[in-house]
């Protein structure tokens, strides 16, 4: 009995100990275990701190990028195409043009559309054409100024449309179809006497304008692409808008690769200045056309040129080509090419010798619409056959 009391004694003491020594080490590792135990607690508070910092970050970014796609729709030097899926929020507002009487240079003025407009007057044939490219044919209620070939791919929808006048429409007759958008060719704008009307004056009768960019000086392709995205925009009809300028965009691309075929020419405009003698124009306004014409190789030999240009001035620049608009009313193209190539005065041209005079359509090259690719396309194949 005495030997198992002094086991349990020894037992109990050695037990003691062991305890002892682990509360030791314990206490030795608390400060440790403190401070991992607080760095896990920190990581975790971190990692959930992070997330709505990041959701906020990510929802400032698609706020920015809709504050920046906002402003550049409503900036009339934004040319990309909007994305496929983007609707239009009204009121939506727009840089366009308004200019002060012939002569005044164009500056920028504001467009607040509050919803898509319902009736529109194209005070071109071109801008109807166009408007009805982008699906918009039921809301034309008036066309005017039918001077040449009609685009034969939409020309059952353009039969459908009221023609308030062959001719420029006067203010009257534009007025008269009661629209709530008038748009068209910058030039038509310019007097209040003559064309459709100011846009000033327009806009004080509470009709919106829309002047295309590709009618006014310093115009280029990339103004064609403009018009027809803002268009978009207005209508909301930016899909139509996106796609179809992407099909230009792969025409533009073909002329180009054609004008490495034919090669670099000069060239100027002409027309029958009455009984067959030649008159020169400059087109130094003319930029849209011009940079379209230039996808060919083709380049205004009097682009900086102001005032009238002699038959001695041409004959002098002898350009490669020759460029004759035929227009509907206009001289007899045929006849006027019979009376170029037989006057004695020209002869010493290379147009006249290498039969370098082509016929262009006044609808296609000064309709300031995608029609300028259809005559641009048509000269192409003309100059490669005779080159």
């Amino acid at each position: 009995m005495l030997i198992l009391t002094l086991v349990l004694i020894e037992t109990n003491e050695t037990w003691e100990k062991g305890l002892r020594t682990m509360k030791n080490r314990i206490k030795r590792y608390v400060p440790l275990l403190a401070v991992l135990l607080m760095a896990v607690l920190l990581a975790a508070c971190s990692s959930n701190a992070s997330e709505p910092a990041a959701t906020n970050q990510a929802a400032a970014d698609t706020a920015s990028g809709n504050s920046e796609n906002s402003a550049a729709n409503g900036s009339a030097n934004e040319t990309a195409a909007p994305a496929a899926e983007a609707k239009t929020v009204y009121p939506l507002t727009l840089d366009n043009y308004t200019k002060n009487g012939e002569g005044a240079e164009w500056q920028t003025k504001t467009q607040t559309f509050d919803k898509a407009p319902e009736k529109v007057v194209a005070n071109t044939q071109g801008a109807a054409e166009l408007l009805i490219k982008l699906g918009l044919t039921d809301k034309i209620v008036g066309v005017a100024a039918l001077y040449g070939q009609g685009d034969p791919a939409v020309a059952e929808e353009f039969k459908k449309l009221p023609v308030i006048s062959k001719d420029y429409a006067s203010k009257e007759l534009v007025v008269g179809a009661s629209p709530d958008l008038v748009m068209g060719r910058g030039d038509l704008f310019a007097d209040a006497d003559w064309g459709s009307g100011t846009v000033d004056g327009l806009n004080e009768l509470g009709i919106k304008t829309f002047v295309q960019s590709t009618s006014v000086k310093g115009a280029t392709l990339d103004s064609l692409y403009k018009d027809i995205e803002q268009l978009g925009q207005i209508f909301d009809v930016q899909e139509n808008a996106a796609a179809y300028t992407a099909e230009l965009k792969d025409r533009a691309q073909k002329l180009r690769d054609q004008a490495a075929v034919i090669g670099d020419k000069i060239f100027a405009y002409v027309s029958d200045g009455g009984d067959g003698a030649i008159a020169t124009y400059s087109g130094n306004t003319d930029t849209f056309a011009g940079d379209v014409l230039g996808l060919l190789g083709l380049n205004n030999a009097f682009a900086s040129v102001t005032g009238d240009i002699s038959k001695e001035q041409l004959i002098a620049t002898n350009p490669d080509v020759l460029l004759l608009s035929a227009y509907t009313g206009g001289p007899d193209s045929a006849q006027t090419l019979k009376a170029f190539y037989a006057d004695p005065s020209l002869q010493s041209l290379d147009a006249i010798k290498n039969k370098a005079i082509y016929v262009i359509d006044f609808n296609q090259f000064w309709g300031y619409s995608y029609s300028i690719f259809d005559g641009a396309e048509k000269l192409a194949t003309e100059l490669a056959a005779n080159k």
